[in-house]
């Protein structure tokens, strides 16, 4: 484990999966302290608000102590740099994930020379999941338990719900 490397994790995590977390304990076992950054999302729209993502995140970190959870808007750069982080953790699924994380990585390293990028891959059952999916199955009626924690799957269905107009 590195000693007193700071990691950062960050992500929209509208909503955070199971693939997400899979990072996050990956995470845990390369670097002694690693924050989740919940980013504000001002360039996507989120089903979720940031304060609720935030919520999701830290009740799916709450088995490492070693996690903290925080919000940025703003270039993560900055972020990274405030905080000391001298890696961050990037999730990779598949090969069209490389493409684009490759070309962020390139840009990162010029933009913040100190911190490396560092690529995890989830475990095989979650290579598939994706945010974006969750958030459609989750929208059309869909069964999402396979892919976020049963406290994510409740805030989905109250969400799902809040969305649908009166009978």
């Amino acid at each position: 484990m590195a000693q007193n490397v700071i990691a950062v994790y960050p992500g929209t995590f509208d909503p955070i999966t199971l693939g997400h977390e899979d990072v996050v304990r990956r995470a845990t076992q390369l670097f002694e302290h690693v924050i989740v950054a919940v980013a504000a999302g001002h360039h996507k729209k989120t089903l979720f608000s940031l304060e609720e993502r935030i919520d999701m995140v830290r009740e799916a970190v709450k088995p490492y102590p070693q996690v903290q959870v925080e919000s940025f808007s703003g270039l993560l750069r900055d972020f990274v740099v405030a905080r000391g982080g001298k890696a961050m953790v990037r999730g990779l699924r598949a090969v069209t994930d490389f493409d684009y994380e490759f070309q962020l990585a390139g840009m990162n390293r010029s933009l913040m020379p100190q911190v490396e990028t560092v690529f995890l891959t989830p475990s095989d059952k979650y290579q598939f999941i994706s945010s974006t999916f969750v958030r459609e199955i989750a929208v059309l009626g869909g069964e999402v338990h396979k892919f976020v924690s049963p406290s994510v799957q409740e805030h989905l269905a109250v969400k799902v719900r809040s969305m649908s107009p009166p009978a």
